[in-house]
Formats: C-alpha cells, sequence, structure tokens
C-alpha cells in the first residue's frame, strides 16, 4: 500500500508548487490563477492526511465510490478540502456525486446532463461543472468530440439550464500535448468558458503554458501507484 510520510508530502507538493509558479512565470501568469488538484485516487487517506497536513487543500478522485469512502471523514476533519471528479461519472452515481464533490470535470453525454440537472434542483447544492472533450477523438476515451462541443456546450445551457464553467481534456498518451491543449483553449474562448483543466505530472507546464487554471497531479505528489 502506498504510503507517504509528512517530510516527503512537503517535499513533493512544495517541488510541485515550484514548478507551477515556474510556468506561470514563464508565461507571464499569476500563479493564483492554477488550481493544484491532487489527485489521489487510489491512495489511502493516510497519504491524503499528509498531503493536507502539508498544505494542499483540493483533492481528485476518478470513482464515485472510493471518494465516498474515503473523503468524508477527511472534510469532517478538514472542512477546508475541496474534492473534485476527475473520472467519468455514471448517471447512477449523480446523487452521490453531488452531494459530495465540489466539481465535476467529466460531464460528457445528454443523459448525464438531464440526471444533473434534475439533482442540482433536488439538492439545491451547484458544483462546478466542466465539460469534457475527447481533443484526440479517441473511441475508448470519454467525452464530446471537438467538432460536436459548441452544439453539446449549447445544449448543456439551453436544454438543461446548467452552468458550465470549463472545460477538461485528456491528450491521447502518444501524442505531443500541445496541440490538444491550444485546441481546448480555443473551444473555450468561442463559447466564453474561462476554466481549462488540462495538464497532468509529465505535462502540466505546457497546460499552463496554454492556459490551464486547473491541473490534475497525482504521481509527482503521491508517487508512483503499484
Amino acid at each position: 500500500m502506498l504510503t507517504l510520510s509528512p517530510s516527503d508530502a512537503r517535499a513533493a507538493l512544495s517541488a510541485v508548487r515550484h514548478n507551477i509558479e515556474a510556468a506561470c512565470r514563464a508565461h507571464g501568469r499569476d500563479p493564483a490563477g492554477v488550481t493544484l488538484v491532487a489527485v489521489s485516487k487510489t491512495v489511502p487517506a493516510e497519504a491524503v492526511e499528509a498531503v493536507i497536513a502539508a498544505g494542499q487543500t483540493v483533492f481528485g478522485e476518478n470513482r464515485v465510490q472510493e471518494a465516498k469512502s474515503k473523503f468524508p471523514p477527511l472534510k469532517a476533519r478538514h472542512p477546508q478540502v475541496a474534492l473534485h471528479l476527475v473520472g467519468p461519472l455514471q448517471s447512477n452515481k449523480v446523487k452521490d456525486a453531488l452531494a459530495l464533490f465540489d466539481a465535476i470535470h467529466s460531464v460528457d453525454r445528454p443523459s448525464l446532463c438531464e440526471a444533473l440537472a434534475k439533482e442540482v434542483a433536488k439538492q439545491s447544492r451547484q458544483p462546478q461543472l466542466f465539460v469534457q472533450v475527447n481533443t484526440g477523438a479517441e473511441p475508448q476515451k470519454s467525452g464530446v468530440l471537438p467538432e460536436e462541443a459548441d452544439g453539446f456546450l449549447a445544449r448543456c445551457r439551453d436544454a438543461y439550464g446548467l452552468r458550465i464553467d470549463g472545460l477538461m481534456c485528456v491528450p491521447p498518451i502518444d501524442d505531443a500535448p500541445a496541440p490538444h491543449f491550444a485546441l481546448l483553449g480555443k473551444v473555450a474562448a468561442r463559447n466564453g468558458i474561462a476554466l481549462l483543466s488540462m495538464g497532468m505530472s509529465a505535462d502540466f507546464a505546457t497546460a499552463i503554458a496554454f492556459g490551464a487554471t486547473h491541473v490534475r497531479v497525482g504521481t509527482a505528489i503521491f508517487g508512483a501507484r503499484s
């Protein structure tokens, strides 16, 4: 099981923050405009606790069930913690997701929009919502195709009354990420969307160069997962 000492957590978090700040300076950006989402999927609560103690407050989980089993006690002890869903969301998990997460990065289909709209009305709780764009048009990957993104965003707003705060992408693993980040930025700009969730441990500096407001970093903080 992955463990993380308090000193290791502080060192890892400090290194990531330093690299974020360096990337921001290199591109004339304010580091305060980039939110670090520490992706804690498969990481035990004890390791998350060490990273909270080192000063991190925003975490990302891939699965609703794992987050539901791990984060309520953590959030009870640390009410400043915000939790983002960065993995796919099944429509039948929307009720739990809205109760638990402060942001959802994976809005990607009409049926999910319909479920979200109903649950937002029921719970009177509005997390930040990001539409996932499949910039590489990979058949195995979730997300709206780039050429369908404008229409989907309009439908989210007009048909379902959802407030869409941002866009998210995961570039193909074998592609240079920059063109994918640039594409996401163009879709956001023409649709009046301010937030861009893009960039992970290996490429978050490049994502910052292309306007990322949220970078999703797991391995560089928690270490390699088994």
